[in-house]
Formats: structure tokens, C-alpha cells, sequence
């Protein structure tokens, strides 16, 4: 009985295996694909005073593969702005965790601003600063 029971066990597991891949399939394509994007290489930019710069280390969060593409897509435009809007702050704008994120909300507004500009700005989410250095 027990040889029957194993033999019956058996033929069924390739079926089993089969029904429960489809559900992990169906998990997987049920919510949207949400990516960081590096933008690469980090920002290095002069300050305001001499001999000071800022280094930078930015990700973009984006929610979408097609979305994903048009922040690729627009990379230079967002690199050229953001490198503009950058240079010449001054070191004294930059020194507090409140001056930080004022400085990182003003950027997530440049880049929503650009993308409505270009395409549209429905996938981009936030941005986050990963390395941020003044010398």
C-alpha cells in the first residue's frame, strides 16, 4: 500500500510543481516594476567659494519599465540641469540635514519638472542623495 501511495505521490508532483510556478508567475506581473537609476558618473561641481566643491552621488526612483526608459532616455538633459542648478550654491547653504533635504526636494522638483517638459514625469517617484561631500 505504502509503494502505491509513493507511486500515486510521484506522478502527481510534476503537476503540483507546475500549478504552483503559474501562481509565482502571476505574482511577480501583478505589481509594477520599481528600479533606482543611478546617475552616473557622481556629480562633482564647484561652490560658490574658491576652492570648494561638491561631490554627489545621485539615485532616481522610478516605478515602471516604460518609465524607466524616459529617465535613460533623458539623462543628459537631467545631468545639464542639475549640474547647472548645483554649481555655484554655497558651501554655507549645504551644512544642515534641513538644508540638505531642501536641497534634495528642490532637485526631485527640477527633475519632475523637466520630464512633464519632455515626456511625462508619471513614473519618477523621489530622489535620493547616496554620497554627498563638500570639500
Amino acid at each position: 500500500m505504502r509503494t502505491f501511495i509513493l507511486l500515486i505521490s510521484l506522478m502527481l508532483l510534476p503537476t503540483m510543481t507546475w500549478a504552483n510556478s503559474g501562481e509565482k508567475k502571476a505574482d511577480e506581473s501583478a505589481g509594477p516594476v520599481i528600479e533606482y537609476v543611478e546617475m552616473k558618473p557622481k556629480f562633482t561641481v564647484n561652490l560658490a567659494e574658491p576652492k570648494k566643491y561638491l561631490m554627489l552621488n545621485v539615485q532616481l526612483l522610478v516605478e515602471g519599465a516604460d518609465h524607466l526608459e524616459i529617465i535613460k532616455k533623458h539623462m543628459p538633459v537631467l545631468r545639464h540641469e542639475m549640474i547647472m542648478m548645483l554649481s555655484g550654491t554655497k558651501s554655507a547653504d549645504l551644512q544642515t540635514m534641513e538644508q540638505r533635504e531642501a536641497l534634495r526636494m528642490k532637485t526631485k522638483q527640477l527633475i519632475t519638472d523637466i520630464l512633464t517638459k519632455a515626456q511625462n514625469s508619471d513614473g519618477f517617484r523621489d530622489v535620493f542623495f547616496s554620497e554627498f561631500l563638500i570639500n
